[in-house]
């Protein structure tokens, strides 16, 4: 498996905090219920998301030795008006600048503390990018427009979401995620438009010590089948798995066990 480089995490960030600044600027009902995430308003959303931002920048940008509490972070919850998408758009624009600024001028091994076994700038240049990937779907999704994303950054996405479910698994026994083992039943995931250097197909393992998972193709249990963005956002349970967009072949019941625990901890 094979990261990205940092300038190309930096790079999406941006792009992607324009996409979605789009969004809010978009003339969406800022106070629309989010399908996805149905405790969050569209705003909440964005400000959650920006909030994000500001505590990693700060995080690298102080190359910090611990966490920082939320409530040191400046300007971490967003503009003080409420439905003002002028006034959130702002607060999105320069929070976005802030943390690529940061996270280019740190580099990549830069030191900074974070809550995975890595504590690098360069996590959380990976981090914040599929933040936003996922983020952006929640907020496209409830503002009714279309969603894509770039295929490498889509197939990054699903890498790290399995080094976070392994990760939960060893750091946090009492999660859902400590469910995810058994005698090996498998799960695969097959991106159908994806290119072949690219490998846009995983095999996961549910063995007795923990998940294991690898690119490749391979006969499974249960096949989860579709173009790259939607395999990405049903993984991610940010589509339906009877969606027309996918298709799953096997035993169903094994991937909806796995959508039901497979946490971020």
């Amino acid at each position: 498996m094979t990261l990205l480089a940092h300038d190309r995490y930096c790079d999406e960030i941006d792009r992607q905090v324009q996409q979605l600044r789009a969004v809010v600027t978009s003339g969406a009902d800022l106070s629309r219920t989010v399908p996805t995430c149905p405790d969050w308003s569209l705003e909440d959303l964005v400000r959650h998301n920006g909030g994000a931002f500001r505590w990693a920048e700060l995080l690298v940008r102080t190359r910090a030795e611990e966490d920082i509490p939320e409530d040191k972070v400046p300007l971490i919850d967003g503009p003080d008006t409420k439905g003002d998408a002028a006034a959130l758009d702002a607060w999105l624009a320069e929070t976005g600048r802030m943390l690529v600024d940061t996270l280019r001028a740190a580099g990549p091994d830069a030191k900074a503390w974070s809550w995975a076994e890595t504590h690098t700038a360069g996590f959380w240049a990976r981090r914040m990018t599929h933040e936003i990937t996922i983020h952006r779907a929640d907020a496209t999704l409830a503002a009714g427009l279309p969603y894509e994303v770039a295929p490498e950054v889509a197939a990054d996405a699903i890498d790290e979401w399995l080094e976070i479910v392994e990760f939960v698994q060893r750091s946090q026994p009492e999660d859902s995620a400590r469910e995810l083992r058994g005698d090996g039943r498998t799960i695969h995931l097959h991106a159908t438009d994806g290119t072949p250097e690219l490998n846009a197909e995983w095999v996961i393992e549910l063995a007795e010590d923990g998940v294991r998972w690898r690119r490749g193709h391979e006969k499974a249990d249960v096949a989860l089948r579709g173009p790259l963005t939607a395999v990405l956002l049903a993984f991610y349970r940010r589509l339906p798995l009877d969606s027309a967009e996918v298709e799953v072949l096997g035993e169903r019941e094994l991937l909806e066990f796995w959508l039901e625990r497979a946490t971020f901890g």
